[in-house]
């Protein structure tokens, strides 16, 4: 099996960059609950030694749910690691469309990593309050001219000061992609889990939101609940 690598972060730094942020995020295709992205950046310190409690860390999606909180309660307790993840509610999912709202997650993540305000457009007072999310550790002191964040997917992120580069199958080739991808699966997870026992009968703490046989049969069944995402098809046809 091919894990991620940390050759480009290695490379990266050793061509002059102070700062390497990797950043995932999880949930686009769910019918229900928020999207969340998650920033990692680890020190230049990190890269040059060996990491054996990380043996066989990969995308979260080739993971079980046990390995994953394994790898994410270590990378939570690595001193040489800051990361941020946000959410971004199903109201504003609804509002903006999910690759907007995938990518204003992302913005956010990196910039409390990068430590610095995005640029461009500002996010809108409705739209702050509907995202959520958590910081763990001190951001880089980098210059944003010495900062680059390495995106999973095809697209780079608009708004933000820094140099970046998008990489088809990150999560898969990527280390530090690999552990933003993770540490945001936990973390919507939990949240998912949370809102089982507070939407009873869908099933929450099972599929999580994704459109499952059993999620599309509650859903046929009781009708959408508050954190449907309203604007997505099989949650369209039953409004």
């Amino acid at each position: 099996m091919k894990f991620p690598k940390k050759t480009l972060e290695r490379k990266l730094f050793k061509s002059g960059y102070q700062g390497v942020i990797g950043v995932d995020e999880v949930g686009v295709g769910c019918l229900a609950g928020p999207v969340v992205a998650c920033a990692v950046a680890f020190s230049e310190e990190f890269y040059l030694k060996n990491n054996p409690r990380f043996q066989g860390l990969r995308e979260s999606k080739l993971l079980s749910a046990g390995q994953r909180e394994k790898f994410a309660k270590e990378l939570s307790k690595n001193k040489r690691l800051s990361y941020a993840v946000s959410s971004v509610s199903p109201k504003i999912i609804d509002k903006i469309n999910i690759y907007q709202a995938s990518k204003l997650a992302m913005i956010r993540a990196v910039c409390k990593v990068g430590g610095v305000a995005r640029v461009g457009t500002p996010v809108t007072r409705r739209q702050q309050s509907s995202i959520s999310g958590v910081m763990r550790g001190r951001p880089p002191t980098s210059s944003i001219s010495k900062t680059i964040v390495l995106v999973d997917g095809p697209h780079k992120i608009p708004n933000i000061q820094f140099d970046q580069q998008a990489i088809v199958k990150g999560d898969r080739n990527v280390f530090a992609i690999a552990c933003a991808s993770i540490l945001a699966k936990v973390y919507r997870d939990k949240i998912m889990t949370k809102y089982a026992k507070k939407y009873i009968n869908y099933g929450f703490e099972k599929h999580k939101g994704y459109g499952t046989p059993y999620h599309l049969g509650k859903l046929a069944s009781l009708g959408p609940s508050e954190i449907h995402r309203k604007s997505f098809a099989p949650v369209v046809k039953l409004l």
